[in-house]
């Protein structure tokens, strides 16, 4: 999905946990005709490990003969992470693959060099009322695959593992936690974690990731005695123990990784360590050079002015 540059999200006042480093507040943007929380890149923290992007989309509702619609368009640098809370979404990319993503599945795309790919809600879906919620991030690549060939990969729900204690159960999307480890391939590490905490329940987030960060999706949670509302990304700080206390049902999600192995520069749809890099990819989707998508060739997205 399309990056497009906007306002900056405020940050929370108020004084922080000795664990926070700040909270994000999301931001509104457009994606295909539907309204998203844009949290990364912000102006004072532009990534948390790898993600270098961060949306939430919904949830929404859909009538009849609605959808998303999030035409071709170009990536390099980067792959992207799809994670669905509800609703479906048919992926195509100029690789030739083709995916219908189900809630909890995990779609990873690997641009490297460039690869060109559209989201779209099916003709069937359309057929009635749908709703759509979901999480889409970006992870920067590491130089050393920057200019990999691009590739594709889809991990059911069913098999990531689940960690399940008293009152918490997490899901191992990317990365290893919790004595789990996903079998989602990254080239760097990174940690992804889908939680839900019952009311009281309480999960550390351990200091060996070297950047972490939460999303609350829902409900609200204390951290060393301070609360927070949903839709607020908290960033932790190095070195601490972070541990998160359900004030009432929670569901949120961990991110991060280690540091990236230098700074990214990121326009529209394109990251790179090179700003030379992301001009060529510009000049060549203007010209229309990138390949196309089989089955979603009649629209594309324009370059911004």
């Amino acid at each position: 999905m399309s990056w497009i540059p906007g306002s900056d999200p405020t940050k929370d006042g108020g004084v922080c946990p000795d664990a926070i480093e700040m909270v994000i507040v999301p931001r509104t943007a457009d994606i295909g005709g539907f309204n998203v929380r844009r949290v990364l890149p912000f102006r004072n923290k532009r990534m948390v490990g790898p993600f270098i992007f961060w949306d939430e989309m919904g949830p929404g509702e859909f009538l009849t003969g609605q959808g998303v619609d999030v035409l071709p368009h170009p990536h390099i640098g980067l792959s992207t992470v799809t994670f669905l809370g509800e609703g479906t979404l048919e992926h195509r990319d100029s690789a030739g693959n083709f995916q219908v993503i189900e809630p909890g599945d995990v779609n990873l795309m690997h641009a490297g060099s460039g690869i060109v790919h559209s989201e779209r809600t099916s003709a069937a879906i359309r057929a009635g009322r749908s709703r759509l919620a979901g999480i889409q991030s970006w992870l920067a690549a590491p130089r050393d695959a920057e200019e990999s060939p691009p590739s594709f990969e889809h991990c059911p729900q069913s098999e990531l593992p689940l960690v399940e204690a008293e009152g918490v159960r997490t899901r191992i999307i990317l990365g290893e936690a919790y004595g789990a480890k996903s079998p989602v391939k990254v080239p760097w590490p990174t940690l992804y974690v889908d939680a839900q905490l019952e009311p009281g329940a309480k999960l550390p987030i351990s200091p060996e990731t070297e950047e972490r960060a939460i999303y609350l999706l829902s409900g609200e949670v204390m951290i060393e005695g301070v609360e927070y509302a949903p839709k607020r990304m908290l960033v932790l700080k190095p070195g601490f123990t972070a541990t998160i206390e359900a004030r009432t049902v929670a569901h949120f999600l961990v991110l991060g990784g280690a540091v990236m192995d230098g700074p990214r520069h990121i326009w529209w749809n394109f990251v790179s360590s090179s700003r030379d890099r992301i001009e060529e990819a510009k000049e060549k989707w203007r010209a229309r050079e990138f390949p196309e998508v089989p089955g979603d060739r009649l629209e594309f997205t324009p370059l911004p002015e």
